[in-house]
């Protein structure tokens, strides 16, 4: 059994390592469409290019230098058989002569002597080692090569039986000198082709930013301005799908309102009558309680038509949270409960002003009402704005706090947040905070009363 469990333990042990590299990879790896779009062509192509690269300097680059050092070992070997074998005269003229025509090598025949000691050689001169090998197995004499000093040429000396051959050779006739051509065309090509796919990319990627825009400017109860669908079919399908859903989104709110438009006026004329009836009875106490509900039938009728509205038809406009708070202190200073605010960030947001007026000024009252202190923390950065309101009031029961959202759903042993107790109050703030983009939630204040959190995109 415990083998078992081991072996278990072994396989989980790679499905692991895989998932931990995967989400470290997802934290890495930029999270935008352009920037992984980008990477899908960059990371393939230079992939490609490093491995073409590797092999051609590794079988070309390699095997032309090991050509090339190998015929100009092959010379020297001749020219020193021919030193050795055949006479010559003493200023050698005519083998220099051969060499520099023939060979294309400058020598010279030195007196005996030492060799200089070895030079440095460069980390990454691969003519050095290749030369060195080639002069080992071709002449097998002791030898001193400078591939260094001179840029442009090879020197080579070579320890003969009583006299030095110095050979002077261009670095070409050694070393495949113009490899980096093959670089330079490689990366350059490589560039242009990325920029080209810049180009395209950012065109293909346009749409979709302005398809989110508009989708997000949509969903703050903004109208986009200017939002027609254009890039690739599947982006224009997208786009049109969008426009189409739009339309009937406000179809279908012009249509609710419309509608509870025409059922107000009629139950205004309606309560209208009742009202004139009723003055026309007369001062009668029997009829008292029936005055009341008329009223309070006038009142929730209203209410109702402000929540079904949803302050939709307000446009976009600038607000200042300063002068908000500033209204709602002299209101409380009224009543003679305490107020106190702070503003984080810009002072000034982008909302319609008279939803988000009603917004704040909703649950202030609200404060107002059942609490005796309030605090109030505004939160303003480049996404979100949070308002929080902490009040040492009863609060609502952490079991009702999704339930007073529901229109008409009322409280009996707990607070209640709209003043004429139809229960829309809630309902209500939460509509224009969503209409905003946002929301708007309950929670325990650390004042011991409730706490009302609206966060809605700055």
């Amino acid at each position: 059994m415990a083998t078992i469990d081991s072996l278990r333990r072994e396989d989980r042990a790679p499905a692991a390592g895989w998932r931990w590299i995967g989400r470290w990879l997802r934290r890495r790896l930029p999270t935008g469409l352009y920037a992984r779009s980008l990477l899908i062509i960059i990371i393939p192509m230079v992939l490609l290019q490093s491995v073409v690269a590797a092999v051609f300097m590794e079988r070309h680059w390699q095997m032309v230098t090991e050509r090339l050092s190998l015929a100009v070992t092959r010379d020297i070997a001749a020219i020193i058989e021919i030193v050795e074998t055949y006479p010559q005269n003493s200023d050698y003229g005519e083998i220099i002569r051969i060499a520099r025509d023939q060979l294309n090598l400058q020598i010279s025949i030195e007196p005996d002597g030492d060799l200089p000691p070895p030079r440095n050689k460069p980390f990454f001169s691969i003519l050095d080692g290749i030369l060195s090998d080639e002069i080992t197995d071709e002449i097998r004499r002791p030898f001193w090569i400078d591939t260094v000093g001179n840029s442009n040429l090879v020197e080579i000396r070579i320890k003969l039986e009583n006299k030095i051959l110095r050979v002077l050779a261009k670095r070409s006739q050694t070393y495949a000198s113009n490899t980096h051509i093959f670089i330079v065309w490689m990366v350059g090509t490589s560039l242009v082709l990325i920029g080209i796919s810049i180009l395209f990319l950012r065109g293909q990627i346009r749409p979709i930013l302005m398809l989110a825009r508009a989708a997000e400017s949509f969903g703050k109860g903004q109208k986009p301005d200017n939002f027609y669908p254009r890039g690739a079919d599947e982006v224009r399908r997208a786009g049109l799908a969008f426009i189409l859903m739009r339309e009937r989104i406000e179809r279908q709110i012009e249509q609710r309102t419309a509608m509870l438009s025409g059922v107000s006026h009629d139950l205004r004329t309606i309560l209208t009558r009742f009202k004139l009836q009723l003055a026309l009875a007369g001062d009668n106490p029997d009829l008292h309680g029936l005055n009341d509900d008329v009223n309070d039938m006038q009142t929730m009728l209203e209410a109702y038509m402000a929540f079904a509205r949803g302050e939709v038809e307000e446009d976009v406009g600038e607000l200042k949270l300063s002068e908000i708070f500033a209204k709602l202190e002299s209101d409380f200073a009224l009543h003679g409960k305490t107020f106190a605010y702070s503003i984080e960030g810009d002072d000034e947001i982008s909302v319609r002003p008279n939803a988000f007026m009603r917004l704040v000024t909703n649950l202030a009252s609200n404060a107002r009402r059942y609490a005796n202190r309030l605090d109030i923390e505004a939160k303003h950065n480049a996404k979100w704005l949070t308002v929080i309101f902490d009040d040492d009031g009863p609060g609502i029961p952490e079991k009702n706090r999704e339930d007073v959202f529901k229109p008409f759903f009322r409280l009996d042993a707990a607070r209640n947040l709209d003043a004429s107790g139809t229960g829309l109050g809630l309902a209500i703030a939460r509509d224009i905070a969503r209409s905003h983009g946002g929301n708007v939630t309950l929670g325990d204040s650390p004042l011991g009363g409730l706490r009302a959190t609206i966060r809605i995109p700055a």
